[in-house]
């Protein structure tokens, strides 16, 4: 075993440098947030320090499921010592997900705030996790009312749905004008763009869906192939796809290309090994 330590001048050990806070649900069984985001993040070279929100054993589509919100003084404590640990020098980016209870956004803003602070260049990425145009809203709705009235402001860019974007703004959403008219109003402070996944479902086909990408000077629309699997964990490979590219200066609309290209792939390899869970990228058989 390796024990060597990098010492700083002073012969203290020097922390160890996060790129990315990933701030989502954890799961025992499965792929969906931190379970998706950590080894996505990993695979651009960052490293990432990884923050529950909830922890279930698996998604609770299934038959059973444990587990539960994290407690909101152990959520405000990781928080916390990341700063405690002076572990946060060189940090890119934070990216939000799904969260437990509105309680965790009151903790999340003064904390995002502080950090933003101390680091003027970071970017803070929030997918909205609120529901969907099958099930409908799937969080407490005290929850999607904190999105919208506390969190989403502090973003750099935001990747909701497009059931999700209709529920922050109150506006239409179904199709591709609506969908840039709405978005634009997500526009304010520090937030930059706004991609918004499975937008305008009035024009989709049997074989295509969109993304829709809009900035304060220009939208566009990417379609894609619609294909037949629907595992969970998509939003969150996306928004961490994404994440990592905007970090890596690649410009938004290819970020949101490359982002949608990789969950595609991911689709294809899941879809090809019947395989109950998402695979990512690297990986090509459910084993």
């Amino acid at each position: 075993m390796n024990t060597t330590r990098a010492l700083a001048p002073g012969g203290e050990p020097i922390p160890l440098p996060i790129d990315v806070v990933s701030i989502m649900s954890q799961v025992v069984y499965g792929r969906v947030g931190n379970n998706v985001t950590v080894p996505t993040l990993g695979r651009h070279g960052l490293t990432v320090a990884a923050v529950p929100t909830v922890v279930f054993s698996n998604t609770p589509h299934y038959p059973s499921v444990h587990g539960g919100v994290v407690p909101l003084d152990w959520f405000g404590g990781y928080l916390d010592d990341l700063l405690a640990r002076e572990a946060l020098h060189q940090l890119k980016a934070v990216i939000l997900g799904f969260l437990g209870s509105p309680g965790q956004v009151d903790v999340l803003v003064p904390w995002l705030e502080m950090v933003r602070r101390a680091r003027p260049g970071l970017t803070i990425v929030i997918d909205p996790v609120i529901g969907d145009h099958d099930h409908g809203v799937y969080v407490d709705p005290a929850l999607a009312d904190a999105y919208r009235d506390q969190l989403i402001h502090s973003a750099t860019g935001l990747t909701p749905n497009g059931f999700e974007l209709g529920r922050l703004t109150g506006m239409p959403t179904d199709g591709i004008e609506d969908v840039i008219e709405a978005a634009r109003t997500l526009l304010v402070g520090v937030t930059q763009w706004v991609v918004v996944t499975s937008a305008a479902p009035a024009t989709w086909t049997s074989d295509e869906m969109r993304v829709i990408v809009v900035t304060p000077s220009d939208a566009r629309v990417l379609a894609h192939p619609r294909l037949p699997v629907t595992p969970k964990g998509t939003g969150d490979l996306f928004a961490a796809s994404l994440t990592a590219r905007v970090i890596a200066g690649v410009a938004i609309v290819e970020a949101a290309t490359q982002a949608y290209l990789d969950v595609l792939a991911a689709l294809r390899a899941t879809h090809a090994a019947h395989c109950a869970e998402l695979l990512l990228p690297e990986r090509r058989q459910c084993r």
